[in-house]
C-alpha cells in the first residue's frame, strides 16, 4: 500500500477537478456540433483502452481484474455511468456549465440520503437536516414558482441521481471486489454500451474537431489517472471536500469561454448545496472516526 500523504492527495484532487472541468468544457463544445451519444462513444473508446492498460499491469492481469463477486451488478454500474454521462453532456448543451454543475453538486447529498436503503447505513438527524437544506438550494436554483423554470433544469438533477446511485453501487461492490475490478468493468462494459448507443449517430468529423476529440480523450484518461493516484496516497474522506472545486473551475470556464453568467439564485442555491455537502462529509468522517 502506498504511503499516506494527505497534502499530496489534496493537490491531486485539485488537479483532478481542474482536468475534469476542462473535459466538461470540451464535451460541451463538441456536443454543440455533434450528437452527444457519438461524442461519448469516441470518448469511451480511448477510456476503455486506458482501463485495459491499467488492468493489464496489475497483479494477475486482465483475468484477475475481470473476476468479480458481483458480475451483473458491475455490468449494471458500467452501463449506468454511460447513460449518466450522456445525460450530463446534454445538460451542458441546454443549460451550460454553470447551472448544470450547480444542480449536479447535490449528488453527495443524494448519496447520503440513499445510503440507508441501498447500503444499510445509518443516517442521523443532523445529516438529514443538511440533506434538506441542500434540496432547498436545488429549489432556489430551479425557481419552479418564479416563472423562469425550464424543464431542461431536470436534466442535471437526473444525472446527479444516476451518479449517486453509481457511487453507492461502487461502494457496495467494494465489499468484495477490488478497485481494479470496478475500474475494469466501468471501462469494458462502458465502451460496449456507449458504442451500441452511439454508433447509429456517427457522422464524419472535421480535422480541428478531431483535435478537440483527442484532447477530450486525453483529459478523460489523465483525470482518471490523477483520481486513482489521489485515492492511493490519501483517504477519501480527507480529499472529497475538494471535489467541489470542479463546480468552481467549470463555472469559471463557462463564464470566460462560453459567455455564461451566474444568476443570483444559482449562486445562492449552489452555496447552500456545497455547504450542506461539506457538512455531510464532515459528519460522515466524525461518525466513522
Amino acid at each position: 500500500m502506498a504511503e499516506q500523504n494527505t497534502r499530496l492527495g489534496i493537490w491531486l484532487m485539485v488537479a483532478t477537478t481542474f482536468v475534469f472541468a476542462l473535459q466538461d468544457g470540451i464535451s460541451r463544445h463538441l456536443a454543440a456540433e455533434y450528437n452527444t451519444m457519438m461524442v461519448v462513444m469516441v470518448r469511451y473508446w480511448f477510456f476503455a483502452a486506458f482501463v485495459l492498460a491499467v488492468a493489464a499491469r496489475k497483479s494477475g492481469g486482465l483475468r484477475a481484474a475481470a473476476h468479480s463477486a458481483f458480475p451483473w451488478l458491475q455490468v449494471f454500474r458500467g452501463a449506468l455511468l454511460v447513460v449518466e454521462i450522456n445525460v450530463m453532456v446534454l445538460a451542458f448543451v441546454f443549460l451550460g456549465l454553470v447551472e448544470s454543475h450547480a444542480v449536479f453538486a447535490v449528488y453527495p447529498l443524494l448519496v447520503a440520503a440513499l445510503s440507508g436503503p441501498v447500503l444499510g447505513e445509518h443516517v442521523g438527524w443532523r445529516r438529514w437536516v443538511a440533506i434538506g437544506i441542500g434540496f432547498v438550494g436545488v429549489i432556489i436554483i430551479l425557481q419552479p414558482s418564479g416563472g423562469v423554470f425550464s424543464p431542461y433544469a431536470a436534466i442535471p438533477l437526473l444525472a446527479a441521481t444516476m451518479f449517486a446511485l453509481y457511487a453507492l453501487l461502487t461502494r457496495y461492490v467494494a465489499r468484495a471486489d477490488s478497485a481494479t475490478t470496478s475500474f475494469f468493468y466501468t471501462g469494458v462494459v462502458g465502451v460496449v454500451v456507449a458504442t451500441a448507443i452511439g454508433v447509429g449517430f456517427w457522422v464524419p468529423m472535421t480535422g480541428p474537431d478531431w483535435l478537440w476529440m483527442g484532447l477530450l480523450c486525453i483529459t478523460g484518461a489523465s483525470g482518471h489517472y490523477l483520481m486513482i493516484r489521489c485515492f492511493e496516497v490519501a483517504e477519501a474522506s480527507a480529499v472529497q471536500p475538494f471535489a467541489y472545486l470542479q463546480l468552481v473551475f467549470a463555472s469559471s470556464l463557462g463564464i470566460t469561454v462560453f459567455g455564461e453568467s451566474i444568476r443570483w439564485n444559482v449562486g445562492l442555491g449552489a452555496g447552500l448545496i456545497v455547504a450542506a455537502g461539506l457538512f455531510t462529509l464532515w459528519r460522515e468522517r466524525q461518525t466513522r472516526g
